[in-house]
């Protein structure tokens, strides 16, 4: 026997809103959070666009102790994780569940990078005996979960599955099988990242990566002729995973219910995808395979849609291998038009997203979609958000290194 999961919390920070009502209420309004990098001088990298997070307190959720000894990834994840939990109605955690059967899966694609970045400089500076005693576990990439385990009190499985931009994808993915199989009754699970720095950008922009777009408006479009590569972004997206019976019992709310997974490799190349689609293509049939429906009942695809040329081509080729036909009839969008990309936290805020179109029946747009390329021909729900009273979803989140990672969202009904 094995157990339903549903979704009964969400946190989000994002470059277009530090809490979920506002994220989702500038989604579905098209409003993008990209603008001139201000976190430190840029001119020597050639880019001059990000999607920062603004406005960020972490004094409204951690103590001035806690946040100094976190970088900014996990303050952002512990800010996201705490209004999941609020929304959950669960917390503090200790009066309302069994916290050893509490988990937290919240990954990280690179981790600490502003530390990374201080402390060589530093040592490089100052000598090595002037890097900071706290620079290993300000920087290393599973102290997302591990602080937010330890904010909270979750006891159960904590763990950071780090695939690059796909990371949160395969943490909810996991979150979800773990409680499919009775290991846990709530997980705590999603991304962050915090990467706008000056070895982040120069980093990405060396892989010619980056757009370098000077017009916010005309640099993260995916499925644009004019696409030109992706906008940096950053941020937290969470949500609280709960088997079907223990949701049921405290009378939780439920957003949605998670059906399917999917998870593969592509086994071919460093940082491109499998030209033909059937990488990404095969992880969604795993996922509708696991969900047991067929493509003709998906209604939504909450896009990878990153805006680099090769990602968009290879992602449309990956859905026409997996849906043949019906291809041509499911709704697509790519809400990175709109908060760039968070890498490692993509997947969070996306899966967010996707559950908000389910639960709410809007579809967000793929916003500045102005000139849709030849090699990607599919409905991309241009500009304006769409009210479709879907049943079925899927998140797609693609990491380098060739990771595929599919989820299958339901809209839930009593």
């Amino acid at each position: 026997m094995t157990n339903r999961v549903v979704i009964t919390g969400l946190g989000a920070i994002t470059p277009i809103g530090n809490s979920v009502n506002e994220y989702w209420e500038n989604l579905i309004q098209g409003k993008h959070g990209i603008a001139p990098i201000t976190k430190f001088d840029a001119s020597e990298t050639g880019i001059t666009l990000a999607a920062e997070v603004k406005g960020f307190d972490p004094s409204l959720t951690m103590d001035r102790k806690e946040y100094k000894r976190m970088d900014l990834f996990s303050q952002y994840a512990i800010a996201a994780s705490i209004e999941a939990l609020k929304d959950a109605q669960l917390y503090p955690l200790d009066d309302k569940a069994n916290t050893r059967r509490v988990g937290v899966m919240i990954s990280a694609g690179i981790g600490g990078l502003n530390d990374i970045e201080s402390g060589v400089i530093k040592m490089h500076e100052k000598g090595a005996k002037r890097v900071p005693p706290l620079f290993v576990p300000l920087t290393i990439g599973n102290m997302a979960a591990g602080n937010v385990s330890m904010k909270v009190g979750a006891k159960g499985v904590s763990l950071d599955i780090v695939t690059a931009c796909a990371s949160s994808s395969n943490a909810i993915g996991e979150a979800f099988r773990n409680i499919k199989h009775g290991y846990s009754d709530i997980i705590i699970a999603g991304g962050a990242e915090g990467t706008i720095c000056q070895i982040g950008i120069a980093g990405f922009a060396s892989l010619t990566a980056l757009s370098t777009a000077t017009n916010p408006n005309r640099a993260s479009i995916p499925f644009d002729k004019e696409r030109d590569g992706f906008v940096m972004g950053e941020g937290a997206g969470v949500v609280i995973l709960e088997s079907l019976e223990h949701a049921l019992k405290r009378n939780a709310p439920i957003y949605a219910e998670i059906v399917g997974y999917g998870s593969n490799s592509d086994a071919y190349h460093m940082t491109a995808p499998t030209p033909d689609g059937s990488g990404a293509g095969e992880a969604i049939l795993l996922a509708l395979q696991e969900a047991n429906i067929s493509p003709k009942d998906i209604d939504y695809i909450n896009a990878h849609g990153t805006s680099t040329p090769t990602n968009d081509t290879a992602e449309t080729k990956a859905i026409k291998y997996a849906f043949k036909e019906h291809a041509y009839h499911v709704a697509i969008s790519s809400t990175k038009s709109m908060t760039g990309h968070l890498l490692g936290g993509a997947g969070g805020i996306e899966a967010i997203a996707t559950i908000k179109a389910l639960e709410k029946g809007i579809l967000p747009p793929t916003a500045n979609l102005h000139q849709i390329d030849d090699t990607c021909d599919l409905d991309y729900i241009p500009n304006i958000a769409r009210q479709v009273n879907a049943k079925y979803a899927l998140s797609h989140s693609l990491g380098f290194g060739g990771h595929n990672a599919i989820l299958c969202f339901k809209k839930w009904e009593d």
